[in-house]
């Protein structure tokens, strides 16, 4: 987790009045779908704050896209939700954080921006044999922020890095029972097991939407880690510093770039949030 700043469950959120609707509250974004896990935890950690999420569904995934690129996206979205009133934003996406926070931070110094990245160092506190795998995105993987953190935190360990292309393409479907997601996980997890791996982290915010499907591949002595409460607390103690008192319908807007079914649908399906409903933008 980076960030430019130093619960119990809560009900299911409603939906703000209209999405031009100037209310402060957190920005939230992701390639797509996965950032839903982020939104949840903030949810639980900030129950009272408006929150807007914008998935890039028309642009994704990120993660076997240039840096270029996923720096250009990252900007354009993020000034979406600069534009709409929201006083921070939580970068929910490890692929975009790795590569594009800074160009972010650069653009709105005064802005405070939470990103989310591979917890590489818990993960090495956690490991019994020290032996342990990461799965995430291809971009993910080859950026220089990953290698730094695998290099001040894993050197005492054998670390497997498990690149998944195609992975976050099934996510957004929206299907998460199907036949070749299934395939898709058994056949990385298969790496992993054959590694003897004893501790896998979950380095892109999709995969925890499937994490009984990845649990399943690699087996009950496997334990899986992810990085979303963590990322949640740091967001409340940003938004506590600003001292402001929520008022009104601390609801949540769901916006996408692309089709906003898949994603209304996961919210509804995965999250339990029956209420809600997307809409579509152009960011």
């Amino acid at each position: 987790m980076t960030t430019s700043r130093s619960a119990s469950p809560a009900p299911p959120p409603s939906v703000l009045p209209s999405p031009a609707t100037r209310v402060p509250s957190i920005g939230v974004f992701d390639s797509g779908v996965g950032g839903l896990t982020v939104l949840k935890a903030l949810r639980e950690q900030l129950p009272g704050v408006p929150l807007r999420y914008l998935a890039d569904t028309a642009h994704a995934p990120y993660g076997d896209r240039s840096s270029e690129y996923i720096i250009d996206r990252s900007v354009k979205v993020a000034e979406h939700l600069h534009r709409v009133g929201a006083v921070m934003a939580v970068v929910a996406c490890n692929t975009a954080t790795a590569h594009a926070v800074q160009a972010m931070r650069e653009r709105w110094p005064h802005w405070p921006v939470v990103g989310i990245e591979p917890g590489v160092k818990p993960a090495v506190a956690a490991t019994r044999n020290g032996r342990i795998g990461v799965m995430a995105t291809t971009a993910t993987i080859a950026s220089r922020r990953y290698e730094q953190l695998v290099a001040a935190h894993a050197s005492d360990v054998e670390l497997i890095s498990q690149p998944c292309p195609g992975l976050v393409t099934l996510i957004e479907r929206g299907d998460l029972r199907s036949a070749e997601l299934g395939e898709l996980v058994d056949r990385y997890c298969a790496t992993l097991r054959a590694a003897g791996v004893d501790t896998v982290l979950l380095g892109c915010t999709h995969y925890p939407l499937i994490q009984a499907r990845i649990q399943a591949a690699l087996g009950d002595g496997v334990r899986l880690l992810n990085i979303e409460d963590a990322v949640a607390r740091q967001a409340r103690r940003v938004w506590e510093g600003f001292g402001l008192t929520p008022g009104g319908d601390a609801g949540i807007v769901l916006e996408s770039t692309g089709d906003p079914a898949p994603l209304q649908h996961l919210a509804r399906e995965a999250l339990g949030w029956r209420d809600v409903t997307a809409s579509r933008v152009a960011a």
